[in-house]
């Protein structure tokens, strides 16, 4: 039985069984996709690991040749859509419904003239900071900095631009300040550093040469316990981990050399925790590891309370414990390595959760990498009469730490400084 000819201008249609592979069809001889077909064909592109490989790179690539702002805004906007639009599989999402590509530590080619040694670790483990603070919901934009000392000698900190989400920091995007809050290297971005917001920060490094790194915390639990007339009651195991507290009459401002003396009277010299009342609390550290975690049992303390207080009718329905015998059992401590009989060896306070929270950061695809390759120095206290009495104004710290390094030159220098 013969067939029928095809009229002119029909289009002739094809399975795939006769030797074309439906996805490499051509117009003229497949048949017309419908509109959830094709929608679910595009999905599953975008969806693909290699296009988000591609996507990265490309992203990359862009920020190490100075690409305009614009474009990698862009890149970077269809990068969050895809992460929170994504499957289940896909990158997971932050609590702010928002992830960036970008890696924690974008160093890599970023090369600028005034690195000290050690700081690029330094910036991969501050901007690994702000992630946290972001992961665990403590993110603020309000008044509230993480900063760190990179330079003893030049003092010099590392500090969050305005304008920037704590999801979005990277090592790059830090920027470097002195004493007075003045930009020393601005970083991979054009945004400013609030003086003002700094001013607090510059009278506690001031004061405390012994600090290294300050993470201020103003959660709704802090902030309660700020407000509290009794402060911080010692209720739980995390509150007795926390140590001595001092507390400090903030009023927002730091500019007044009365502000920085009152400000010193209430820290102390070995005080680690600071409440500003009403405003929340600040934490001190010789490290990075050592903030958070003083910070992150400060957070569970205060929650503790304000639940307890809220649950129990008032204070004198609870039970307060006594640090004589109830004592914490701090890390940070010598203790033995490998087998019973090994090394002895000394990590610092909170060195391995902080580890062990990079390792969180790198399931959830943000990249630390170089965190956790080394700890960072403490800065050691050479006088120990250094703080009575201290300077307070930053201003005068930078004049007597440049008399310092002028004195400690070498003789050939001296003799040619005029």
């Amino acid at each position: 039985m013969s067939k029928s000819p095809t009229p002119k201008g029909t289009p002739v249609q094809r399975s795939p069984s006769d030797g074309v592979p439906e996805g490499l069809q051509s117009p003229q001889h497949s048949t017309p996709v419908s509109g959830p077909q094709q929608k679910k064909r595009i999905s599953s592109l975008l969806q693909s690991p290699s296009f988000r490989e591609e996507l990265d790179l490309l992203i990359q690539e862009q920020m190490k040749k100075g690409g305009s702002s614009s474009n990698l805004w862009a890149l970077r906007q269809l990068a969050d859509f895809m992460a929170s639009h994504g499957s289940p599989a896909t990158l997971p999402v932050s609590p702010s419904n928002m992830m960036m590509v970008t890696s924690i530590n974008d160093l890599h080619g970023w090369e600028p003239g005034s690195l000290v040694k050690g700081e690029r670790l330094m910036r991969c483990k501050l901007a690994s900071t702000h992630r946290l603070f972001d992961l665990y919901g403590w993110a603020q934009i309000s008044q509230t900095l993480l900063t760190l000392r990179v330079s003893k000698e030049q003092e010099h900190f590392l500090v969050l631009p305005e304008g920037l989400a704590y999801s979005e920091v990277t090592g790059s995007s830090l920027v470097k300040v002195n004493l007075l809050g003045e930009v020393v290297e601005k970083g991979s971005t054009n945004l400013q550093v609030g003086t003002d917001k700094f001013s607090l920060h510059s009278a506690i490094y001031s004061a405390r040469p012994d600090v290294r790194c300050l993470l201020h915390l103003h959660t709704p639990a802090t902030a309660a316990v700020s407000a509290m007339k009794s402060g911080l009651l010692p209720l739980s195991h995390e509150a007795l981990l926390v140590g001595d507290v001092a507390y400090y009459d903030y009023n927002g401002v730091m500019g007044e050399e009365e502000d920085r003396m009152e400000l010193q009277k209430s820290l102390g010299p070995t005080c680690k925790v600071l409440v500003l009342r009403n405003h929340g609390i600040l934490a001190l550290g010789e490290s990075v590891e050592e903030a958070f975690y003083t910070i992150f049992h400060i957070q569970a303390a205060c929650q503790i309370q304000v639940t307890a207080l809220c649950s129990s009718g008032g204070e004198h329905n609870l039970i307060m414990l006594d640090r004589a015998i109830h004592k914490p059992n701090p890390t940070g401590t010598v203790s033995w390595a490998g087998s019973t009989f090994g090394p002895l060896h000394k990590s610092r306070t909170g060195e391995h959760e902080f580890e062990a929270l990079m390792r969180t950061l790198d399931n959830l695809w943000l990249k630390t990498e170089e965190v956790t390759q080394a700890g960072s120095t403490a800065i050691k206290i050479e006088n120990p009469n250094q703080f009575v009495p201290l300077f307070t104004n930053p201003q005068e710290v930078i004049e007597t730490r440049n008399k310092v390094n002028l004195s400690s030159a070498p003789l050939f220098l001296l003799n040619t400084v005029p």
